[in-house]
């Protein structure tokens, strides 16, 4: 009996597995101005060598301000679909 069990729990594990719908991974849909460098559906970080470094937004994700180069150190601003931002302490952006 216990045998029996362990294989229907397989079966239905296995089943929902199947019926999963896979989600993939896209880009920001828009416009990503950094220091009025634009970066048309744009994925992952962008790094900026001026200060203070200038953020528009013209997509539909989320931009995220980060302190050092690489989109590491702290997050030090979101900048939102439709806004923009003039950062003194930013050095790289961040979007999805």
């Amino acid at each position: 009996m216990r045998r029996i069990s362990t294989v229907l729990a397989t079966l239905a594990a296995a089943s929902l597995l199947a019926l999963t719908v896979p989600v993939s991974a896209h880009a920001a849909q828009g416009t990503l101005l950094v220091n009025d460098v634009a970066h048309e559906d744009p994925s992952g970080c962008y790094d900026s060598d001026l200060l203070p470094m200038s953020v528009t937004n013209h997509t539909d994700a989320v931009a995220i301000v980060y302190s050092e180069a690489g989109c590491t150190g702290e997050a030090t601003e979101l900048v939102h679909p439709g806004e923009s931002t003039v950062s003194e302490v930013g050095r790289s952006v961040h979007i999805d």
